[in-house]
């Protein structure tokens, strides 16, 4: 009998070593989800967070060494999220089983104290160690956190990008403060390298060249990260980037990808990095019925999202159009009054809106919310960006390229006017040009307001790809609403785009 015990302790022994000898530690990560959690979202591209939640809870049943983090940008985006102030996304995060996250910057949108309640319902911990109260130095929120994985010491520590400073509005954060993240990553090595054998930074940073700070930098800049978990600059990394012993991950954006990173540990000590981003297909291999207790959740969000979407947010004069076919190749009274909004909101010396992000008629009487969110039903947030005279020429020309044809690219503007002539060749089409009274400077830079659909190259905006953004506000629905209560309609009357000669318009399309 007692051999018989000896045997069975000397295997259970056998095993335990064994486990920490040689482990698998997977790490699932999202970022910059935008509040893109139903598989309708961003047209049908979102895979879900049922589905996710789905796969990588079957992961973790089979190995406990798994964990789920997210860089940011989740709490602000969707309607049936904004409406709540991120409220409404809560239950679905706890339910989905997310690990950790860390703040970006349009998670401050609601402000720092509203992100902060949200923090104390989480069933996870946003992790920031670089933001501080201005008041007394103090962490708003728990720097980092130790996963103790299958005999694996895993540390997390979180950044948020110093940008958010103006890629929110300015009030929202006037409280905190945004710390060097290469200093504090250092500080955050010295504290927690001697604590764990994974070491792994969670930030909204980004690779974005233009950016001062990135991702890539402080993986030069300091030594001991095994992983960073990244985000902001929606970029997708299938295999990850590799800066000296670090492996940077990033998902791309909305739900587009589900990251996976499997780092195998022998003894405490990695002897492998992979990268990878599963699609929604690989999901369904993984995990073929999306999670019940989400899909639940989602009817009971939607159904509260349901009563604060008749909440009067403004008052109309009168109803405006956005018939499709006047949008997209006329210049119409919505589009120029949406185009004022977010030209008062950025203080910008011009603001364009893309016909096709025009998607409803503003009533007269009064604005409800599922009024503006009808107006715009995609989440698009604001920024402001400096762009060169000759890239207005050349987006303008882009603007009304295809006309008679309708476009929904076709640009309403604010702060500048223009003529063109739609008999000349495509792309020689525009005249005169004229930015607040005053002929276009084609060497000037100028400040301009437009959503983030076009920064990102939206209807073939090529030429406003990798334009310089010196802030980011809120979301259209969220500025048209203001304005129309802090400054009410005037000024919207057509004459700000001329068209010097007529051609034969299609009755239909």
């Amino acid at each position: 009998m007692i051999k018989k015990f000896l045997g069975v302790l000397i295997a259970l022994m056998i095993f335990n070593v064994s486990i920490c000898a040689a482990a698998e530690l997977v790490i699932f990560h999202t970022n910059d989800m935008h509040s893109r959690i139903q598989d309708t979202d961003d047209r049908g591209n979102s895979i879900g967070l049922a589905e996710m939640a789905a796969a990588v809870k079957e992961v973790k049943s089979k190995n406990p060494a798994t964990l789920w983090l997210d860089a940011g940008d989740t709490f602000h985006g969707m309607p049936i999220i904004t409406i709540s102030k991120g409220e409404n996304l809560v239950p679905l995060l706890n339910a989905a089983g997310l690990d950790a996250m860390t703040a970006g910057n349009h998670d401050f949108n609601y402000g720092s104290a509203q992100l902060e309640k949200l923090n104390k319902k989480l069933k996870f911990p946003i992790l920031d160690a670089n933001v501080i109260r201005k008041s007394n130095g103090q962490p708003v929120f728990k720097p980092y956190k130790i996963f103790k994985l299958n005999g694996i010491k895993v540390g997390v520590f979180g950044l948020s990008t110093p940008e958010t400073a103006y890629k929110t509005n300015p009030d929202n954060v006037k409280e905190v403060k945004f710390q060097n993240p290469v200093e504090v990553s250092k500080e955050m090595i010295k504290q927690l390298r001697p604590k764990c054998d994974v070491l792994i930074a969670l930030m909204h940073m980004g690779v974005d060249a233009s950016s001062e700070f990135t991702s890539e930098r402080i993986a030069r800049e300091t030594d001991g990260i095994d992983l960073i978990v990244d985000g902001h600059s929606h970029t997708a990394l299938p295999e990850g980037i590799r800066i000296k012993d670090t492996l940077i991950v990033q998902a791309n954006c909305y739900e587009h990808y589900l990251g996976r990173a499997t780092l195998e540990v022998e003894n405490h000590k990695i002897v492998s990095k992979k990268a990878e981003l599963l699609d929604a297909d690989a999901l369904k291999k993984i995990a073929p019925v999306p999670d019940k207790k989400i899909l639940a959740t989602l009817t009971t969000v939607n159904a509260k999202a349901e009563k604060l979407l008749d909440e009067v947010v403004a008052h109309s004069d009168r109803e405006l159009s956005s018939e499709r076919l006047l949008v997209r190749r006329n210049e119409s009274e919505l589009g120029n009054l949406t185009a004022d909004a977010m030209r008062w909101a950025a203080k910008s010396d011009i603001a364009i809106i893309n016909g096709g992000g025009l998607r409803a008629n503003l009533p007269k009487g009064d604005v409800r919310r599922r009024d503006t969110m009808a107006i715009f039903p995609f989440g698009n947030t604001l920024r402001i960006a400096e762009i060169k005279g000759a890239t207005i020429r050349q987006m303008l020309e882009h603007s009304i390229e295809y006309y008679p044809a309708s476009f929904g690219g076709f640009l309403d503007v604010s702060g500048m006017a223009f003529s063109y002539d739609p008999t000349q060749p495509a792309k020689h089409r525009v005249k005169e040009i004229s930015i607040g009274g005053q002929p276009l400077d084609e060497d000037k830079t100028y400040t301009i307001a437009l959503v983030d659909f076009q920064t990102a190259g939206g209807d073939d905006y090529t030429m406003l790809i990798g334009s310089k953004i010196i802030g980011e506000l809120g979301t259209c629905d969220e500025i048209l609403a203001d304005y129309l209560n802090k400054v009410g309609m005037k000024d919207y009357e057509l004459g700000r785009i001329t068209r010097l000669k007529e051609v034969p318009v299609p009755d239909e399309e």
